[in-house]
């Protein structure tokens, strides 16, 4: 398994519907990541390459709030 943002990511999911585990990101913002990414949204994610997770690790890190950071965020905007 794939882990990306400290999730693990299901195999046999594509990398559109694999991203859209991690809380913070829905299919619109994981359409964007794969174009931004050069990474095909119809791949397997047990077909990504080691370069390919350290991308998409590096660019959702670095773009996005999600997982921990984000649930902070939207139980103290409650």
């Amino acid at each position: 398994m794939a882990r990306i943002a400290g999730v693990n990511i299901p195999d046999n999911k594509r990398t559109i519907i694999g991203l859209t585990y991690i809380f913070g990101i829905g299919g619109e913002l994981s359409k964007k990541i794969c174009q931004a990414t050069s990474i095909s949204p119809d791949k397997r994610v047990k077909e990504l390459s080691d370069k390919d997770l350290i991308t998409l690790r590096e660019y959702i890190d670095s773009n996005f709030m999600v997982e921990g950071e984000h649930r902070r965020k939207v139980s103290f905007d409650f």
